[in-house]
């Protein structure tokens, strides 16, 4: 999926927070992003991984911590 793509599933979905961190990564305004790793960023596996992705494109870094971290 490109990039657009998912932006785009993105809004249809209403996932604005989604949406906003491309958004920031691609304005080089996110650096890096925690996230528990058995939740993940979406409840949704497949755009979960894909967006991901992007933000690793962008130049983001995941930083997963685990759950009991939280």
């Amino acid at each position: 999926m490109t990039k657009e793509e998912i932006k785009s599933i993105l809004k249809e979905k209403q996932m604005e927070e989604a949406l906003e961190l491309i958004e920031e990564a691609e304005a080089g305004e996110l650096e890096e992003l925690e996230l528990v790793q058995s939740l993940g960023l979406l409840r949704d596996p497949a755009l979960n991984e894909e967006v991901i992705r992007v933000l690793q494109e962008e130049g983001v870094s995941i930083i997963y911590i685990s759950d009991e971290d939280v």
